[in-house]
């Protein structure tokens, strides 16, 4: 019934008890899930991981908070890795000036050759977000006037002018367990004027748990608190979130085989 678009499941806490984190998920009606990359070193780990179940999926990339420990990556390298059958996605990538881990020069190259990639293969690309709107936006719309790419805002967290803006690019926006927090009044009034054709839900696990999990390690099982909070905030069924969500997912993540069980 449910997909989560992303989480990190060779993070500390979820590949150490990775048979466990599945059979939970399953129990929650989470019938597939994509583990991120952050790293092309630690890429091979992240394929690992996907390879264990047919319904785990993964993604190739360098977070931007890694653009300068890791080196330059091209597009063709990008999509040379990109071409085993279990990567779906491009990144995650993209712009952080809130910690500015990385020089925002670094963040901004890597991203650009995400994006190229992401244009060259067909895969969506996956972007990471915060305190640097503008200069995502910008970036995305000049890289979509040079050729059309598909992808969405992943942990969308950011202003309404963000939100509509991507829409608008046909980026399609990925809501975390932010949108359940108490305080968070601003990006549930966003949402809600998402149209549900560009939406899904994702845990990011192991880092922000949903209200009511919220305090504890994040895992793939609690998107279901995700999409009951985002159902209320649509005003739809959880169930029609759901179904809604999954089609989103297998349509933009096209690679991705649709399980018996989410069919």
């Amino acid at each position: 019934m449910l997909i989560d678009s992303h989480c990190h499941l060779d993070f500390p806490g979820l590949i150490d008890d990775l048979p466990g984190v599945l059979s939970r998920a399953e129990e929650a009606g989470v019938s597939g899930m994509v583990t991120i990359s952050t790293k092309i070193s630690t890429f091979p780990k992240v394929l690992g991981v996907a390879r264990t179940a047919d319904n785990l999926w993964c993604t190739v990339g360098i977070h931007p908070h890694e653009a300068a420990a890791e080196d330059d990556v091209s597009a063709n390298t990008l999509c040379d890795l990109a071409a085993d059958e279990k990567v779906v996605g491009i990144g995650e990538t993209g712009l952080d000036y809130f910690y500015e881990h990385s020089p925002r020069d670094d963040q901004q190259r890597q991203f650009r050759s995400h994006i190229a990639a992401a244009r060259l293969s067909g895969l969506p690309l996956i972007v990471h977000t915060r305190d640097a709107d503008d200069d995502t936006m910008d970036i995305l719309a000049e890289e979509m006037h040079e050729g059309a790419f598909t992808g969405l805002i992943h942990c969308f967290s950011s202003s309404r002018d963000l939100a509509m803006r991507s829409v608008d690019l046909g980026l399609h926006i990925s809501v975390s367990g932010i949108a359940t927090f108490k305080k968070a009044d601003e990006l549930r009034d966003t949402l809600r004027d998402v149209p549900l054709d560009k939406l899904l839900v994702e845990t990011d696990a192991p880092y922000l748990a949903p209200v009511p999990k919220r305090g504890k390690p994040n895992e793939p099982a609690y998107v279901a608190h995700t999409a009951r909070a985002l159902a209320d905030v649509k005003g739809i069924t959880y169930e029609e979130l759901a179904q809604a969500t999954s089609d989103n997912f297998f349509r933009l993540f096209s690679k991705a085989r649709r399980p018996k069980s989410c069919a």
